[in-house]
């Protein structure tokens, strides 16, 4: 008894543990030495049937009472103090329910009835293309799925209009078969999916001619979709319950818009703001004119102030993409490009001349100022 350790220190747990902290630290500690986890490690396995021997006294509340007021000798059955209430140590006794739990994500056993139980349906992913327009404002867009259905002619059952499936009698409807293995450590169970019904838990003897027992079949179905204003490029949006159908009544799967804006003859996009260049005479850009603007809402007018340069930037504000949540919309931004006149005629070139003439550096910011910079490093 000398060289055996607390199982309390074992499980890593106080004596004012709850059962559920107890069976939680059970769990950890027993996934830690499994023996299919560290095969022909002698020193897990003893630390795994010492993890087992500790959770077998501390969960059962009569063997832990004897155990914290005797220790060890209170659930030996070779001593006198109240230990006659079963052995100790010799076995798993019933843990075949924690290790499903615990050891089913290793194909230890276990887990059985979930994989046979409902199961959510899969994720439909598509592209949608939109105009510049319908991103900006929104709109309704029909959109085509290719997904399984419930088959028309069985109604979802795969068996044969008038039959049924029935319960497969090898696994009682679990869809899983459980076998039983001795070890030197104890008893491990093993569950695996049964041959007979192939983890369904109901065997179709008359399957369905049109879905050949599935219940399903691949359609083509058509839904219109809301889009809201405002979304950009490469956003997604979800529509909840409209992907693929669960099983064994399990949710549907969510379809997955993923949006791709064409590109616009004139108008570019950051965010919710909108940009255009525009271009505009010499005359205008020198004299300032009253120019037509486009915008996504329309034409709108603006006055471009006299001596305004080739590339200034003005904005319109609100005149942008309106906001995907709460009101407002963001700005437009022009760009005005001062274009150089082709093809000249011959009395425009002496006009051009001739006012070329009345034209001094002083007339000419960003002129004078690179001259008079040459000035001051070639003198």
């Amino acid at each position: 008894m000398a060289d055996k350790r607390d199982f309390y220190e074992v499980l890593g747990v106080n004596k004012s543990a709850s059962a559920d902290e107890i069976k939680k630290a059970y769990r950890k500690e027993a996934k830690k030495y499994h023996p299919d986890l560290h095969p022909g490690d002698k020193e897990c396995e003893a630390k795994f049937k010492e993890v087992n021997e500790a959770y077998e006294v501390l969960s059962d509340s009569d063997k832990k009472s004897r155990y914290d007021q005797f220790g060890h000798a209170g659930v030996d059955p070779n001593f006198g103090a109240g230990g006659a209430g079963g052995s100790y140590g010799g076995g798993f006794g019933d843990f075949g329910d924690i290790f499903s739990d615990i050891f089913s994500g290793f194909g230890f056993g276990g887990g059985g009835n979930r994989r046979n139980g409902p199961k959510r349906g899969a994720d439909i992913r598509q592209i949608v293309e939109l105009t510049f327009e319908e991103a900006a404002f929104g709109c309704k867009k029909k959109v085509v799925l290719n997904k399984m259905e419930d088959c028309a002619t069985c109604h979802g059952t795969g068996a044969k209009p008038g039959t049924s499936a029935t319960t497969c009698q090898r696994c009682g409807g679990t869809g899983q078969v459980t076998t039983q293995t001795r070890t030197p450590i104890g008893y491990m169970r093993n569950v695996s999916t049964c041959p007979e019904c192939r983890g369904e838990g109901k065997i179709i003897k008359d399957p369905c001619t049109i879905c050949h027992g599935a219940g399903k079949v691949r359609a083509q179905k058509t839904i219109e979709v809301d889009i809201p204003q405002g979304i950009n490029d490469g956003q997604t949006m979800q529509i909840t319950g409209s992907g693929e159908p669960g099983t064994k009544g399990g949710p549907n799967g969510d379809l997955l818009l993923t949006i791709r804006i064409k590109k616009h003859e004139i108008f570019t996009r950051d965010e919710f703001d909108v940009y255009i260049s525009i271009p505009i005479t010499f005359a205008q850009a020198a004299l300032g004119a009253t120019i037509k603007v486009p915008t996504i809402s329309g034409v709108v007018e603006y006055d471009v102030p006299s001596e305004t340069q080739s590339g200034s930037v003005f904005r319109l504000r609100g005149k942008g993409i309106p906001f995907i949540r709460g009101k407002g919309r963001g700005d437009q931004y022009v760009k005005v490009e001062v274009e150089t006149p082709k093809n000249l005629s011959q009395r425009q070139k002496e006009l051009l001349r001739e006012f070329d003439g009345t034209i001094e550096d002083k007339n000419y910011k960003k002129r004078k100022g690179f001259f008079d910079t040459m000035k001051d490093i070639f003198k």
